[in-house]
């Protein structure tokens, strides 16, 4: 089978492919000199499809209501989520110019009938949650970023970064076109937080090596399109459903990150309104990973091949009794913590906090959502889940 390059769909002048993150770790200071945040400030910051200026910010009521400063773990604890929260703004936005719902509160687009009503197969709702997913991302990087900058710290800033194709079928903002983040084009979806949250034997802080089956196992292989990448993918109406169901599935693989991340960072912070933030966004993530889980249930099991890659993809009917398959059980099941003496709970998993940014950054990187991306953005991401690694504000 052949997998897509980048010049299919998404070429923008950049690499091809990622550097490898290990290799970057050490081609990455260990301070932020690497990468001079001052050259980031001299540009907006990025908000949604449009800009909210430093310098804005820093004459703003926001800028002044509190000079007390972050400590630079705390505030490294708050660039990194602030970062993956523009890159996920970015994403939702694609999905939302096409399957949403486009009025002011999250504009750009016209939408795209056809991937509209595929998505509108797995819920009625869908382009209702997808458009206030967008919205909430968007308030999240906006907040994190005001708040960091109120306090005299550098945000978080992709600005120079904006350079991937994205799609050219109908709906899209063309503005955008060729100044997307990320790449929805060709992801590799691992789907083993299905069975995670499904499993009660087993935790991934306390059985590393353990392997969840994947719900889907074909989308953990090769790369697919959870977008329509131009007008022909919406001629094959199989094939279209198909890139419906992969949207389906990766909305809750995205979000089920975040679920684990926040409460994960948390755990290291020290300044109080840093915890009370990081406590505060986290269960967002958590309600859009539920919701989300539920309804990529619902992607109707189908075979289809990719017309441009010749990959193909099969989604399984879940409806099925196996208690870490079937679809329905999207309540988290109680599993081991801590310590294996200690009776099973249902909890968020996993929260370790060793690793836990570079691990998401490792993640997001491997599913291919920042395929044709700079060196240079890669080692600006790695940088700062460094440095928030590496706030060790909370002995744990």
């Amino acid at each position: 089978m052949k997998t897509m390059n980048n010049s299919t769909a998404n070429d923008s002048g950049t690499s091809e492919t990622h550097p490898p993150l290990d290799n970057m770790k050490g081609r990455v200071k260990a301070r932020k000199d690497s990468i001079s945040r001052r050259s980031f400030l001299g540009k907006s910051l990025a908000v949604g499809a449009g800009t909210i200026g430093v310098g804005l910010l820093r004459g703003s009521p926001i800028a002044t209501a509190s000079r007390d400063r972050l400590t630079p773990p705390d505030a490294a604890l708050l660039r990194f989520p602030a970062a993956l929260e523009l890159l996920e703004a970015d994403f939702w936005i694609q999905y939302n110019e096409l399957g949403g719902i486009q009025d002011p509160e999250v504009p750009g687009g016209t939408g795209n009938p056809a991937y509209h009503d595929a998505l509108g197969v797995l819920d009625e709702d869908m382009d209702q949650y997808i458009h206030d997913n967008t919205d909430d991302e968007i308030t999240h990087h906006t907040f994190l970023n005001a708040y960091l900058v109120s306090k005299g710290s550098a945000p978080a800033n992709l600005d120079p970064f904006r350079t991937l194709m994205g799609s050219t079928a109908t709906g899209v903002n063309t503005a955008l076109i060729g100044h997307r983040l990320t790449n929805l084009t060709q992801l590799t979806i691992d789907t083993s937080w299905w069975t995670r949250y499904r499993d009660d034997s087993h935790n991934p802080d306390l059985d590393p090596d353990h392997v969840f089956p994947q719900a889907v196992p074909t989308l953990g292989v090769n790369q697919h399109t959870a977008i329509p990448r131009t007008d022909a993918d919406t001629t094959d109406p199989n094939f279209l459903q198909a890139i419906a169901n992969t949207a389906g599935f990766h909305f809750p693989t995205i979000e089920q990150g975040g679920n684990s991340l926040y409460p994960s960072l948390a755990l290291r912070a020290i300044h109080p309104d840093v915890l009370r933030i990081l406590l505060s966004i986290g269960p967002t993530e958590t309600m859009h990973f539920q919701t989300w889980s539920d309804k990529a249930g619902n992607a109707p099991p189908l075979t289809a091949v990719d017309p441009v890659t010749g990959v193909s993809v099969t989604f399984p009917d879940l409806d099925v009794t196996d208690p870490l398959l079937k679809k329905n059980l999207i309540m988290p099941e109680p599993c081991p913590f801590l310590d294996r003496s200690l009776p099973i709970v249902s909890i968020i998993r996993p929260t370790n906090t060793e690793g836990v940014a570079m691990g998401a950054l490792t993640f997001l990187t491997n599913m291919g959502l920042f395929r044709g991306q700079s060196t240079a953005f890669f080692a600006y991401m790695t940088q700062l889940a460094q440095d928030a690694d590496h706030a060790r504000g909370r002995r744990i």
